[in-house]
C-alpha cells in the first residue's frame, strides 16, 4: 500500500481537536492535509447551491433490470479513474423497466460523483443522456463556475487522500455520504486567473480527445459493417439447425456456434464477395504471453515507476475497449523474457477483458505481456496496417458479441489458441484496409502546438484531433496529462506555473 503524499498524521493535537473527534485518539482521526499552498477552499464552495435529494440518484432494484430497454441505469462502475468521461459497458449501464425510470435531466457538462464503493470517483458527461438515470450511489453536482478546475483536482491524489481519511474504515462497502464536500482544493497564489484557465484548458483538451477516440472507434466498426453489407454475394441467409457432420467438424457441442445470432453474423463474413481467410492464412501466428510465475522466471520486482533495465509490462486488463493502454507497470527481472515487437498484437483471451486488443505501433524495447494475453505476430515483416486490420476486425467481432460466442463457456470462457481457426477475417481490398487503419493510427499525423495561445488552443486542438488516429490521440492524452500533473504540482507547492502546450 502506497504512503499518502499529502495527508499526514500530526505529531501533536489539542484538546479541542480531540473533542471535535468525539474524544477519539485514533491517529487516523487526526490526519491533516499538509501542503505548502495554504489558499484552500472546500469543494462545497464550487457549488452554486446546496446539494438536495433531487441531485442524488435512485435505486430501482434488480427486478427492474431487463435485457433490452430504451431506458438505462448508470452504476458506479461507469466512473473510472483512467477517464474523465462516462465509461459505458454492459456492467456499468443497465437497461431497466420503463416504469422504474426517473428523469434526472442529465445534460452535457454535468459532473457526476460517487459516494459509495469507488468513493470520490468523478466524471463529466460528454453529451445529453435523456433516457439515463443515476444509481443511489451517485450525485449530480450543481457546478457552473470552474467545473474543469474542480474536476482536475477531484481526480488528483491531493483530494483522493483527503476523502480516504475522511471516510470511515472497516466496512465492506464504504460510504462517504457528502463528505467529499469538505475536501480542500488549493487555488493558485500566482497568476490565479491565468493558471486556473490553463488547468481548465488542459482538462478540456483531454476530454475532447477521449470523446474523439470513442467516435473514431465506432466509425471503424461502422466502416467494417458497411463494407461487408454493401458487398455481399447473391446468397441470402437462412438459419438451419446444425448437422452431425458440422458438429464433428467443429469438435464442439456448445450451442454458441449453432445459434441464430452466431450463424447470421458469421454469414456476413463468409458471404463477402472478396472472401475470407483465417489468421494463419493471413500470415499470423498465435502464442501465449510471458509466464511471469516465480516458478518460471524466478523472483521479480513490480513497480509503477520506470527504472533502468526494467521491462514495460502491458497486461490485457490495462487495455481499453478502444485499443489504448490505460496504464502500464514495470517489472525488474534478470532473465531474458519474451518481448513484443513492432507490428505485434496483444489480445485479451479471457475474463472481463476478453477481446480487447492493442497494436505495438512503434519499436518497443523490453515490452512484455503476461500469459493471460495472446500475442499475435506476423510470420514475415512488421506491417502496421495489416496488424491494425486484424485488430479492427477483432474489435468488430467483439462489438457484435461474436468473441464471447467463439469462446468456450461463453461470456466467462476462454478463447484458447486452438479455437482460432474458426474465426474468419474478411479479405478487404488494400484501399479499404488503409482507410480503416488510418482511423486507428495516422502515420502522417504531426501534433504541433508551437506558437498557439491559450485562447486559440482548444479550437486548433479540436481541428487537429480530426486528423489523428486513436493511437495518436492516446499519445497526446499521455503528454497532456503530464502537463496537467505538472500544473497541479506547481499549485500544490505554491509555485508559479509555466503556461506551455
Amino acid at each position: 500500500m502506497m504512503e499518502d503524499r499529502f495527508v499526514k498524521t500530526v505529531e501533536s493535537i489539542t484538546f479541542n481537536s480531540i473533542k471535535e473527534k468525539n474524544f477519539s485518539l485514533s491517529p487516523a482521526q487526526h490526519k491533516k492535509l499538509v501542503i505548502p499552498n495554504k489558499r484552500l477552499i472546500a469543494v462545497r464552495s464550487f457549488l452554486e447551491r446546496e446539494l438536495s435529494g433531487n441531485d442524488l440518484g435512485q435505486e430501482v432494484g434488480m427486478l427492474n433490470y431487463i435485457e433490452k430497454s430504451p431506458y438505462y441505469f448508470i452504476r458506479t462502475k461507469g466512473l473510472q479513474p483512467h477517464s474523465f468521461i462516462l465509461d459505458i459497458s454492459k456492467e456499468s449501464v443497465l437497461p431497466i423497466m420503463p416504469q422504474s425510470f426517473i428523469d434526472m435531466s442529465l445534460k452535457k457538462g454535468d459532473l457526476i460523483i460517487s459516494k459509495d464503493g469507488n468513493i470520490g470517483e468523478i466524471v463529466i458527461l460528454d453529451k445529453d443522456y435523456p433516457n439515463f438515470m443515476l444509481s443511489g450511489a451517485l450525485y449530480k453536482l450543481p457546478v457552473k463556475q470552474n467545473k474543469y478546475y474542480l474536476l482536475a483536482f477531484m481526480k488528483h491524489p491531493v483530494v483522493r487522500e483527503q476523502l480516504n481519511y475522511l471516510t470511515p474504515k472497516g466496512a465492506t462497502l464504504r460510504h462517504c455520504k457528502t463528505l467529499f464536500l469538505d475536501c480542500k482544493i488549493p487555488l493558485p497564489s500566482n497568476n490565479q486567473e491565468k493558471t486556473v484557465k490553463y488547468v481548465e484548458v488542459l482538462t478540456q483538451s483531454i476530454i475532447n480527445k477521449e470523446i474523439e477516440i470513442r467516435e473514431k472507434f465506432y466509425r471503424i466498426i461502422n466502416s467494417i459493417e458497411d463494407e461487408l453489407c454493401s458487398n455481399q454475394k447473391c446468397h441470402s441467409f437462412s438459419y438451419k439447425m446444425p448437422t452431425l457432420n458440422e458438429i464433428v467438424q467443429n469438435e464442439r457441442i456448445d450451442t454458441n456456434l449453432y445459434c441464430r445470432k452466431f450463424k447470421s453474423e458469421s454469414f456476413k463474413i463468409d458471404n463477402y464477395v472478396n472472401g475470407y481467410k483465417t489468421l494463419e492464412e493471413l500470415g499470423f501466428t498465435l502464442s501465449r504471453g510471458q509466464n511471469l510465475q516465480v516458478s518460471n522466471i524466478g523472483e521479480s520486482i513490480y513497480t509503477k515507476k520506470k527504472h533502468k533495465g526494467f521491462y514495460t509490462l502491458i497486461l490485457p486488463k490495462f487495455l481499453s475497449k478502444y485499443g489504448s493502454v490505460e496504464k502500464v507497470e514495470y517489472l525488474g527481472n534478470p532473465n531474458k523474457l519474451k518481448t513484443l515487437l513492432k507490428g505485434d498484437l496483444i489480445f485479451g483471451a479471457e475474463g472481463f477483458e476478453k477481446g480487447r486488443s492493442y497494436v505495438v505501433i512503434e519499436d518497443a524495447e523490453k515490452t512484455i505481456t503476461n500469459i493471460h494475453g495472446i500475442t499475435i505476430q506476423q510470420k514475415e515483416g512488421h506491417s502496421i496496417n495489416r496488424a491494425i486490420y486484424i485488430k479492427c476486425i477483432l474489435d468488430y467481432l467483439r462489438e457484435k458479441g461474436m468473441i464471447d460466442l467463439y469462446a468456450v463457456g461463453g461470456n466467462g470462457g476462454s478463447l484458447a489458441q486452438k479455437y482460432w481457426d474458426i474465426i474468419h477475417f474478411p479479405t478487404f481490398p488494400e484501399a479499404v484496409i488503409d482507410r480503416i487503419a488510418k482511423m486507428y493510427y495516422n502515420a502522417e499525423y504531426i501534433e504541433d502546438n508551437s506558437n498557439i495561445s491559450m485562447d486559440d488552443f482548444l479550437e486548433k486542438d479540436s481541428q487537429s484531433n480530426l486528423e489523428a488516429g486513436i493511437y495518436n490521440l492516446e499519445k497526446s492524452i499521455v503528454r497532456l496529462n503530464k502537463l496537467l500533473e505538472n500544473a497541479i504540482t506547481c499549485i500544490i507547492e505554491d509555485k508559479e506555473c509555466t503556461i506551455a502546450f
